[in-house]
């Protein structure tokens, strides 16, 4: 099963507020745009997707993610993550009405291709699947199958929400870089201890990490 990926990706400006103790204003829009390049070059190179979707009305981004080969999606709702993830499975529907759809966050520096294509696997056997992120209370990834809806309740506690409006949660092990996400210092630690891509250790080698 070949999958299209939509990632959801905010104006730069406002993203990764939270990694403010490790990267000042001046470093945290460059952040979080390599967050994204890795995931998306990532993405791509998994044999499981087909395409890679980005919705995101941050102009630096948008050329930076299509030089990859991501397709972008203006964020035409503008009313936050799950607006944004509705609307690009609704464009890629529109385009395919068949294709296995897959939200996925666009801060998983560490991201593998060969462990995508694990929980892809693991997510072509339901209609409606996710996966939980490495903190056990958030969610990295939910899959839509060609006959499911994608539904994202992402957001505080997303992991019980989406656990509460049916979808399955996936168990699949060894796949830590799909898990990783990226929100605080902690995070970051922990994806470089995974090994992240070129884009986020070339901006990421000159901060001081708290508690590295």
């Amino acid at each position: 099963m070949q999958w299209t990926l939509v990632i959801p990706l905010k104006p730069l400006s406002r993203a990764k507020s939270r990694l403010s103790d490790a990267a000042g204003d001046g470093v945290r829009p460059g952040l979080a745009l390599a967050f994204a390049q890795d995931t998306v070059a990532a993405a791509l190179s998994c044999t499981a997707v087909a395409d890679v979707a980005v919705v995101t009305d941050d102009a630096l981004a948008a050329r930076e993610l299509a030089a990859l080969g991501a397709r972008i999606v203006p964020d035409a709702p503008g009313s936050g993550l799950n607006a944004a993830l509705a609307h690009g499975a609704a464009v890629v529907r529109e385009m395919r009405p068949r294709t296995p759809v897959a939200a996925l966050n666009a801060d998983l520096p560490a991201l593998r291709p060969v462990e995508l294509a694990v929980v892809l696997g693991a997510a072509a056997e339901f209609s409606r699947a996710f996966l939980a992120d490495a903190a056990g209370l958030g969610t990295t990834l939910l899959a839509a199958g060609p006959k499911g809806e994608l539904q994202p309740e992402f957001g505080i506690d997303s992991r019980s929400r989406h656990r509460a409006s049916g979808a399955e949660e996936l168990q699949s092990a060894g796949v830590d870089s799909v898990r990783q996400d990226v929100d605080t210092a902690e995070d970051l630690r922990a994806a470089l201890a995974l090994g992240v891509g070129p884009y986020t250790a070339a901006v990421s080698a000159g901060l001081l990490i708290p508690g590295s």
